[in-house]
């Protein structure tokens, strides 16, 4: 029997029982030391799921469990639709995961305080993301809403992010809810200092380099490639590492185009 599959039925009887968790843990161990592949990526892309670090590979776990085990009881109930909707899916991955993360010490109910306690204050706030950082650190903090229509999809585009741009990786370090009981995925990723906002040109020229063109005739800030889609890449997303002198993507929508 398939090993990940095997996880899912031990989940499924046992819950997130001791052996459960371990048996999680031991198979994302083993991912990451490159003797499992998970099946949503190719080869190049398990670098981002790597880079993401353990939590980001334990969640996805998670949140491929819940669509699958929707799905199943989707089917034994003799449901006619085409499956369960975006929001289903959504919903029953935000609650198993924070029930994995709980019992492996991955989130936090009062993530705010904590973290500008640990990291520094919030130096950026929007829709997206809260941004934590410090002076003299090398990293910054995000608390991450997803704004993608499932929970695996938010952790896929880390991994596809990281894949793109390991120049400003992000690593997951837990979970948590907001003052809005928002579902927040927590990140460090490094600190880059911007010597100047990036150009259309200069954008295009990078993104082209990765295999992507323009999906708006030139005109817009959304690109294609055969297997993903970068979009939201205008120059507050991409800007010059001061560094380096190079564009540098902080943070897009990516996602694979089927």
């Amino acid at each position: 029997m398939d090993r990940l599959q095997q996880l899912f039925d031990a989940i499924a009887e046992d819950g997130f029982s001791e052996k459960t968790l371990r048996d999680i843990s031991n198979y994302v161990n083993d991912i990451q030391n490159g003797t499992e592949d998970f099946f949503r990526f190719n080869l190049s892309e398990h670098a981002g799921l790597c880079k993401g670090g353990a939590p980001l590979i334990g969640a996805s776990i998670v949140a491929c469990y819940a669509r699958r085990s929707l799905t199943a009881s989707g089917n034994a109930t003799g449901s006619e639709t085409s499956g369960p909707a975006n929001w289903e899916i959504d919903e029953a991955q935000e609650k198993l995961i924070e029930k994995w993360a709980r019992s492996t010490n991955l989130w936090e109910d009062s993530s705010e305080q904590i973290l500008t306690e640990e990291f520094g204050p919030i130096i950026a706030q929007g829709a997206e993301a809260k941004v934590y950082y410090g002076d003299g650190n090398t990293s910054v903090v995000k608390e991450r809403a997803s704004i993608y229509s499932t929970t695996q999809k938010a952790l896929d585009a880390i991994v596809l992010h990281n894949y793109l741009f390991p120049e400003t990786a992000m690593k997951v370090i837990g979970f948590t809810r907001d003052g809005d009981g928002l579902f927040r995925i927590v990140l460090t990723q490094p600190f880059i200092r911007c010597l100047r906002l990036a150009t259309k040109e200069e954008i295009d020229n990078m993104v082209v380099a990765k295999g992507f063109h323009d999906n708006w005739q030139g005109q817009g800030v959304n690109y294609i490639s055969e297997r993903l889609s970068l979009e939201d890449m205008h120059p507050a997303n991409v800007f010059i590492d001061k560094l380096t002198g190079k564009p540098t993507c902080i943070d897009c929508i990516v996602k694979f185009t089927k």
